[in-house]
């Protein structure tokens, strides 16, 4: 089963209990998988709680719909301050913020970006670096995570 079934199938138990489905990455080691799923609650975060929850919810599912081959390690966690950015939606959500970006295939030389996320257009995101500002479709873009802004405490 692929991540895109994967996906369909879990999506709906998440969003149930009034979570996000951030996303998942399914992969095996020999007779073993490892299927992560990393979930989301827009203005609250989530808690240990709604990770066990969602672990029991999960565990039950796949017990019953028995998607793989073998035997395989369930992780249910938040994407954390450094969460990877997949969809149209998770970068509009992240405008403002600074993230870093890798490309498919290079551009100028480079695969690596840094900047301000500025904007979504169409299927392209617009990232600012000092004076540049790219734009790079979304499909191009091998992987982007926001990059953690922690403010300095008061000594």
């Amino acid at each position: 089963m692929g991540q895109s079934e994967l996906d369909e199938l879990i999506r709906p138990s998440i969003e149930n209990m009034g979570l996000e489905l951030w996303s998942l990455d399914y992969k095996t080691q020999g007779r073993h998988g490892l299927l992560r799923i990393f979930i989301d609650q827009a203005e609250k975060g989530v808690s240990l709680e709604d990770c066990e929850r969602v672990s029991r919810e999960v565990s039950a599912l796949l017990d019953v719909e028995d998607p793989f081959a073998g035997a395989f390690t369930l992780e249910v966690s938040s994407p954390g301050l450094d969460r990877t950015l997949n969809t149209k939606v998770q970068f509009e959500r992240f405008l403002g913020a600074t993230i870093k970006v890798r490309l498919r295939i290079g551009y100028e030389g480079r695969r690596n970006f840094n900047g301000v996320l500025m904007g979504v257009e169409q299927e392209d995101v617009v990232l600012r670096n000092g004076e540049e500002e790219y734009l790079f479709p979304i499909s191009s873009i091998e992987n982007a995570a926001v990059v953690p802004q922690l403010e300095p405490k008061d000594k």
